[in-house]
């Protein structure tokens, strides 16, 4: 079963050094999606904070299973346009309404 178009929560403000988690989610697809996040139209890089990540001044942990995106302390450089893509192989990946975060 393709999946459907799925539902993102992306705050619309953060403050800077908090914790902020932006989640997507689809129930229809089988076998169940796997989610891609894109900030500004360019797809996140899936990284666990390990000392490479750190290395990139990356901030976030994406979860491609569960659809999170965490952001340990957020910064203004994470102000922008964000949206996330399901795909399950079956079908066109859907993509959720794009939602703009200001920190």
């Amino acid at each position: 079963v393709p999946p459907t178009r799925p539902i993102c929560e992306v705050p619309s403000s953060a403050m800077t050094g908090t914790v902020v988690e932006l989640s997507c989610k689809e129930n229809e697809g089988s076998p169940p999606s796997e989610y891609q996040w894109y900030k500004n139209g360019v797809a996140l890089l899936e990284k666990t904070g390990t000392g490479g990540a750190r290395a990139a001044n990356v901030t976030y942990t994406m979860n491609k299973k569960s659809g999170t995106l965490l952001f340990n302390t957020v910064t203004r450089n994470d102000t922008g346009e964000y949206f996330c893509e399901a795909s399950n192989g079956i079908g066109l990946p859907q993509k959720c309404a794009v939602k703009r975060m200001q920190v």
